[in-house]
């Protein structure tokens, strides 16, 4: 027995987000966002993308989007590369979807909270030991909560779960292994087995249920988000490399800045031009933090080459 990687866009759509998910959402949001206490009771499962309203405001594409049965609004994405000014987009997403429930004519009265729920691949904040971060709004310098608080933004780093198979207690422990591990176990584990919601979701993304298009799909996503994580890599490694050389020439701690910069420049290009033949220029500068006209220039170049 394989699963699918739930990390992919594309199975993590299909076992949090498809028809058939509703069960496996409520135990996912319990066990992140209320500490695996049975909070949520109902949900409904919504279309997650949310289409700019006002002309010239941004497409906005998340993995999954529900609403609870007290009317708040969980937006979910899982996101696997640290791409630059991610954090603002987690914002920016949040804020849209608070901002745009109202129709014409509606008071703000009718607005419900948003919580956010951002699992990542990737360290979102290196220094900090929190595995779950949770974000808020406080008065500055004494704490208190802002009376009409609101938004929430939930962060689950990924790289900071350590716990192995047989350390697992929590729901909130199951489910983040799961999402970690899953692409490498080859049955369900007993220590997860008494879980429903976990089964079903195993269920789900058991690689014997998918066509074979789809296997293929999935392989390529894979082999992308590798290609694009190494590339990431390289660029930075050689940037640390150009700064060292630098620094012996121009002073340490100035050449190996210098060079830091410069290689993440280089991987974001890399990046780019990976991805020119399979997103639109606006898409690949939300991925990669480049210009649109930076990325004009690369499909330029790429044409006359």
């Amino acid at each position: 027995m394989r699963f699918i990687n739930p990390k992919t866009d594309y199975a993590f759509k299909k076992i949090f987000g498809s028809a058939q998910s509703k069960n496996i959402l409520i135990s996912f949001l319990n066990a992140l966002v209320y500490d695996g206490n049975p909070t949520i009771q109902d949900l409904e499962i919504i279309n997650p993308n949310l289409p700019p309203q006002l002309e010239g405001l941004k497409d906005t594409y998340l993995d999954v989007k529900a609403q609870l049965n007290d009317g708040t609004f969980v937006i979910v994405e899982m996101q696997v590369l640290n791409v630059q000014s991610f954090g603002k987009r987690v914002l920016f997403n949040a804020a849209k979807t608070y901002a745009f429930q109202l129709q014409r004519g509606q008071g703000y009265r009718y607005l419900k909270p948003v919580i956010a729920l951002t699992l990542t691949d990737f360290e979102m904040f290196p220094g900090q030991n929190q595995l779950i971060s949770r974000f808020v709004y406080r008065e500055k310098s004494e704490g208190w909560h802002y009376p009409e608080n609101e938004m929430e933004l939930v962060f689950v780093e990924l790289p900071k779960f350590t716990k192995e198979l047989n350390e697992l207690e929590t729901l909130t422990d199951k489910w983040i292994y799961f999402m970690k591990y899953a692409r490498s176990l080859t049955s369900i584990p007993e220590n997860m087995d008494d879980i429903a919601e976990l089964n079903q979701a195993f269920e789900i993304a058991n690689q014997a249920g998918l066509t074979l298009e789809e296997l293929e799909d999935l392989e390529r996503r894979e082999m992308f988000i590798y290609d694009q994580q190494g590339a990431i890599a390289l660029g930075l490694e050689q940037g640390l490399e150009q700064g060292r050389k630098q620094g012996i020439e121009q002073g340490i701690e100035q050449g190996i800045e210098q060079g830091i910069e410069q290689g993440i420049e280089q991987g974001k290009l890399d990046v780019a031009r990976n991805l020119l033949g399979q997103l639109n220029d606006e898409a690949i500068a939300q991925a990669t933090g480049l210009s649109l006209e930076a990325i004009a220039t690369l499909r330029q170049d790429m044409t006359h080459n």
